[in-house]
């Protein structure tokens, strides 16, 4: 049984993505497009094929057909993790798998540590991962603007969007979890909107409304929800009059270890010192600079 706290509501968010799926609206999985496009590029830097592959979460099969069609990956797998004593699981065998990808889906997960563990379990030696999900300041200004408008007219604010992992948190999270060569990095997208009404109108066409099991009972009244609509554009619109809202994008890739993989030398073994790597260094030098004296 996990440890971890439950942040977020399994049973909620399967039906907020439920609903998602049954509108289809046009373009909403515009985010999810990018990343599967992302996912795609990165993979194509890696000159192996990968015979056994698994999607991990991802709310649609658009990552599994695109990376089919790239002809990298021989078959894949569509895995959802299922929910039992408040902890995440998923039904893989060890060492069952040479690539794991996930696309905007781990920001979902109460236990991030214990899911990269499962992962990580489940990819056999020199198994890559590839995964993108939500985090950093993603909706910092929607928070910001629905916690300032309840602050103004309830005296307090509840919960109303999701926190998101910090990108310093994450690679020793892949370290834990006994992933080697972990790689992490960020992107910022910035979608600008005509007003708040509008963006939030795209996160519940994307699946992605409120899902915090924590979250405060009581709905937003007409009075907050302007009142958070006009915090927005005055603190985060631009000269037009359009709103930001920001979404980072985490990418990890990590493999899980293999006696092929370079290994980091252990302290003392060096055979020079540092300081007659930096006084050689400096006497290769010194003619080039002369001769850039004299010119």
């Amino acid at each position: 049984m996990s440890g971890a706290p439950t942040i977020f509501d399994p049973a909620l968010l399967a039906l907020r993505q439920a609903r998602a799926s049954r509108m289809a609206v046009p373009g909403a999985d515009f985010l999810l497009r990018q990343a599967v496009d992302e996912l795609a590029d990165r993979l194509m830097t890696v000159n192996r094929h990968f015979a056994r592959a698994v999607d991990i979460g991802t709310p649609t099969p658009a990552l599994a057909e695109a990376l089919l069609a790239g002809g990298q990956v021989g078959s894949i797998e569509r895995a959802a993790w299922t929910h039992g004593g408040g902890a995440e699981a998923l039904a893989l065998e060890p060492a069952q798998f040479d690539l794991a990808v996930s696309a905007l889906a781990l920001q979902w997960v109460n236990d991030l540590p214990g899911m990269l563990t499962q992962i990580r379990r489940a990819l056999a030696g020199d198994g890559l991962l590839l995964a993108i999900f939500a985090g950093g300041e993603t909706l910092m200004e929607l928070r910001t603007a629905l916690a300032g408008a309840e602050a103004e007219l309830r005296g307090g604010a509840g919960p109303r969007v999701a926190p998101f992992a910090d990108i310093r948190d994450v690679g020793s999270l892949l370290q834990r979890a006994g992933f080697a060569l972990p790689v992490v990095d960020t992107d910022r997208i910035t979608v600008r909107y005509d007003t708040m009404f509008h963006l939030v109108r795209d996160l519940r066409a994307m699946g992605a409304g409120n899902v915090l099991a924590e979250r405060d009972p009581r709905p937003l009244t007409r009075a907050i929800a302007g009142r958070a609509a006009a915090l927005y554009a005055e603190r985060f619109a631009d000269a037009d009059g359009r709103i930001r809202a920001t979404f980072d994008f985490v990418s990890v890739s990590a493999w899980a270890p293999h006696e092929s993989q370079p290994k980091p030398l252990k302290p003392g073994s060096a055979t020079a010192r540092l300081e007659d790597a930096v006084n050689a260094a400096r006497h290769a030098a010194l003619p080039a600079e002369k001769e850039k004296g004299t010119d």
